[in-house]
């Protein structure tokens, strides 16, 4: 068997063809856009010079990026605030008295600058009057009796006020916000203070009141009395009727311990007794009951009160 020609062919299998497609992908990429910044507000352009300054812009960002702001230009008297934008600071005269120009205050996002018009601040002259202090001291005070004296005092321009004094007694505390002065003298602070003054001052001006002295006295304080009753005894000891009753002897003393006053009393009638002369202290009272032939009996319980 001989061949003259072999040909081959491929045929689809079940009827079908096989194809190559091509594939084609297609993309764009679209960034971000950015949105600036924006910033407004009126700036205060003006100022008394010790008085203070302050304004701070308004500002926002659509996309919601970190803000920082800037400022060209400040016053040297002024202080700024990266954060929030605010412009502040007291200007001193009559070295900051003048014309601060061509401020700007600018915003940013990181990526663009936005900025309020450029300003001046005109800081004007202090017509400056001295405070004013009044008020009338206590010139004398007790041991162991809190003493205290506080001033008035005002400033006609509205500048704050610091108070001070020379010649404080050690015994007295001062507050230098408020002027007062205060405190509690103990018996060793006894004697006189003069020449104590104290001032209101305003950064400018002072304004002192009259010097005035303090005396600290000891109060001798005032002795109290006591009274003293009892149960007259009916019976000795050994249980018969007491009939020889003579009197009484009253112990006392500031220790239930130690009685160490003593009064006798000579006459079996008397229930009560007064004793006088304590001084502030708490008391106590104890009774015996004495016959005829001198024996005396136990001591009652002790009693006591306080004299104050």
């Amino acid at each position: 068997m001989s061949f003259s020609s072999i040909a081959a062919a491929a045929r689809p299998r079940h009827g079908l063809s096989c194809a190559l497609a091509a594939l084609c992908l297609s993309y764009s990429l679209h960034a971000n856009a950015n949105t600036p910044p924006k910033i407004g507000g009126a700036p205060v352009t003006s100022v008394t010079a010790a008085h203070y300054y302050s304004f701070q812009p308004w500002a926002s960002d659509t996309d919601g990026d970190k803000l920082t702001f800037s400022v060209s230009n400040k016053p040297l008297w002024a202080s700024f605030d990266s954060s929030t934008g605010r412009l502040s600071g007291t200007p001193i005269p009559p070295a900051n008295v003048g014309t601060f120009t061509n401020i700007v205050i600018s915003v940013s996002d990181g990526t663009y600058r936005a900025s309020l018009s450029a300003f001046s601040v005109t800081v004007r002259s202090l017509v400056n009057s001295p405070p004013l202090i009044s008020g009338t001291p206590a010139t004398t005070a007790a041991v162991s009796q809190p003493y205290s004296f506080q001033p008035a005092a005002t400033d006609p321009n509205g500048l704050r006020i610091v108070f001070g004094i020379s010649n404080k007694p050690a015994w007295l505390s001062f507050d230098s916000t408020t002027g007062r002065l205060y405190g509690t003298p103990g018996a060793t602070n006894a004697g006189a203070y003069p020449n104590i003054l104290i001032t209101a001052y305003d950064g400018y001006f002072k304004a002192t009141l009259p010097s005035f002295a303090i005396s600290v006295t000891v109060t001798q304080a005032s002795n109290g009395t006591a009274t003293v009753s009892w149960t007259p005894p009916t019976l000795n000891t050994d249980g018969s009727t007491l009939t020889d009753l003579a009197g009484y002897r009253l112990y006392y003393g500031t220790s239930a311990a130690n009685l160490d006053h003593s009064a006798s009393i000579a006459n079996p009638g008397l229930v009560r007794y007064v004793v006088d002369n304590l001084s502030p202290a708490t008391w106590y009272f104890a009774v015996t009951a004495y016959d005829a032939s001198g024996f005396e009996s136990d001591r009652s319980t002790p009693a006591s009160i306080v004299i104050q």
